[in-house]
């Protein structure tokens, strides 16, 4: 489930989904945009897209396996 799916949901299934209110996403978002620089190769998930990948691994505790699946990327890829 990518970010612009989940954004598009309403603000109770929003938090169901990730864990955090809507606006802890965005605040969340700004951080981590600005600690993060780009550098190597570009990722093929956008910042948003990583940090809903990250809360939804804490909030279902998944296995890898599973992970590769929903976000079709490769195993090393989601085990950063």
């Amino acid at each position: 489930m990518r970010y612009e799916i989940v954004q598009q949901l309403d603000d109770e299934e929003f938090k169901r989904c990730t864990g955090v209110q809507r606006s802890t996403f965005a605040q969340m978002l700004v951080i981590v945009e600005a600690g993060m620089r780009n550098f190597g190769r570009p990722t093929t998930l956008s910042r948003a897209d990583q940090l809903l990948m990250t809360l939804m691994y804490w909030r279902e505790y998944r296995t890898e396996f599973h992970w590769l699946d929903l976000w079709c990327q490769s195993q090393p890829y989601v085990g950063r």
